[in-house]
């Protein structure tokens, strides 16, 4: 169940754990549509034949499609009330400590470490680390900024 507050909530809230996301499969056609997306096709993520003999023993997921799931697994553990619109603002630190096999499976946990006011809206920094199910070691630990308006 997700943490809830509203806007005025954020702003006032203090450091505090949000909990845990849901598990969501990497899929290979995930990786390949983000590889088509991005233009990085890396025979690592996309060549399941000769990636399963290489570094790995498989395909793995892109560090940035793993990166690109946090709106949607922050989006689990974390709902703003009365805020109209949310922006990503940027990453204080971020680390691909894993990689993620294609059919792996990841998830977040959370922990909001401070707000402030920012212009007309709040700006939330969110410390997230993506657990890879199965594994002593995170696929990436990551400080993000997020900024919401009302």
């Amino acid at each position: 169940m997700p943490t809830t507050m509203t806007l005025t909530e954020l702003a006032e809230a203090g450091e505090m754990d949000l909990g845990t996301s849901d598990w969501l499969e990497v899929t290979q056609e995930m990786v390949n549509q983000f590889a088509d997306a991005t233009l990085d096709h890396q025979w690592i993520h996309i060549d399941v034949e000769r990636a399963t003999a290489g570094p790995f023993g498989g395909p793995i997921a892109h560090g940035f499609l793993t990166l690109s799931f946090l709106p949607h697994l922050v989006g689990q553990i974390l709902q703003v009330t009365e805020a109209s619109a949310g922006v990503n603002y940027g990453l204080d630190k971020l680390r691909f400590t894993s990689p993620v096999p294609v059919g792996g499976r990841v998830r977040a946990n959370g922990r909001l470490l401070e707000t402030a006011e920012k212009g007309s809206g709040v700006m939330a920094t969110v410390e997230v680390t993506v657990e890879i199910e199965g594994s002593d070691r995170p696929a990436l630990v990551a400080t993000w900024l997020i900024l919401r308006y009302p």
